[in-house]
Formats: structure tokens, sequence, C-alpha cells
């Protein structure tokens, strides 16, 4: 009877160390600071207002939101792929439109309400609540567990700057946190340190946000 005992207790210590082994395999490197784009520019997103001003002909500057399917619909423009361009790119391409109808037209575009597309955007979803809103705007949902939220990305956004507009849920687990990034067309998971950001001040932990970032926010183990 001691053999087979010994071969049990054996194979239960054999099944621990390779669930240990395949949990510290698993684990997932730390987000480390990365040098942000030089070059980002927004690009128009479903959900933005544009403002169109058309200089000499009043009556066809206007405001009109980009639809959900991207385009957008004005005096003498209609059906116009807005999302995916920069402010710039849009007016050039209003004008194209509008010089079937009048001379050497001059457009001006202007973005309110910045949603932007989904690729610059930074969407989080987990134990969140709260925080401040900030001026970039953003959108949500979620009931019960977890919440969602995507913001628009800004020039050196940082892990903390998303922190202050979403808010974090008493329940979340800020140091089992993941940011999933693209990497070379692949999305990989890092871990991030929002517990020690925020709890001792680590400001190695600020590590900075990129356009499409997503950051999950876990429960907390009691």
């Amino acid at each position: 009877m001691i053999m087979p005992i010994f071969k049990k207790k054996l194979l239960y210590c054999l099944i621990a160390f390779v669930l240990v082994s395949s949990v510290v395999g698993c684990s997932q490197p730390l987000l480390e600071d990365v040098q942000q784009t030089a070059d980002y520019t927004y690009q128009i997103g479903p959900g933005d207002s544009v403002n169109i001003f058309v200089w000499g002909n009043p009556e066809l500057s206007t405001s009109a939101p980009v639809r959900p399917d991207g385009k957008i619909t004005v005096p003498l423009v209609e059906e116009l792929l807005a999302s995916g361009k920069t402010p710039f790119e849009l007016a050039r391409d209003i004008e194209k439109v509008l010089s079937t109808y009048i001379k050497s037209p001059q457009v001006v575009v202007m973005v309110s309400g910045f949603k932007g597309i989904s690729t610059q955007q930074i969407r989080v979803i987990g134990r969140i609540g709260g925080g401040g809103g900030g001026a970039g705007g953003g959108a949500g949902g979620g009931v019960g567990r977890y919440q969602g939220k995507s913001i628009p990305y800004e020039r050196g956004m940082t892990l903390l700057d998303v922190i202050i507009q979403i808010g974090l849920n008493q329940y979340a687990d800020g140091n089992r946190a993941s940011v999933i990034r693209d990497v070379n067309g692949e999305l990989k998971p890092f871990g991030v340190r929002i517990d020690d950001l925020i709890d001792d001040t680590d400001l190695s932990a600020n590590v900075l946000m990129m356009p499409g970032d997503i950051l999950i926010i876990p429960d907390a183990y009691f």
C-alpha cells in the first residue's frame, strides 16, 4: 500500500508543478515606455461633429454629425465618407465636390465632440467608475460587474491620464491590470501597475499609452 500512496502523492506534486509552471510561463511582461509617434494626427470618427466653413458662401457653411457608417451629408455634398480622414483631408474632398457648383471653393473643417476612430481611441473595460471625465469626452456603458468606456487618445497621454478620466472601482485590482497593444500587427498583452502608481506614488509605473490600446482592469481577490 505504501507504493500506491507514494505514487499518488508524486502524481499530485507533478500536477501542481505543471500548473504553477504554466501560470508563471504565461505571466505577462510589464509594459515599458515606448517612444510615442511624433506624426500623430487626429482622424475623424463616427460620433464626431464636423463644422464646415466655405469661404464666401455662408449658405454652404454648416455643421454635421458623422454617422455610424462614417459618412456625412451637407448642402451639395451627399454621402461623403468622413471617417478615417483628417480635417485637412476632408476639407479637400469637400472642395472637389463643390468645385462642380462654385469656382475655386475654399473649405475649412473643424472638429468637435472628439470620439475618433477606434484605432485612435483607448478602450477600457473592467472595474471602473467615477473619475473626472476629461475634456476629450468619451463614450461608455455597461451595468453590473464590469463597465466599459472609450476615450480619445491625446498626444503624450499616460496611464495616469487614463485613470483620471475613467476612475477606478473599489473592487479593482490595479496591479493585475493589462494593456493589450498592437505590436507589429499582433495584439499582445502587457501588465501595468496601477496600484503601485496610485498607492505608492511609483512614477515608473506611469507608462505612456498608445492609440488603440485596450486597458483591462480585473476584480481584486479577497
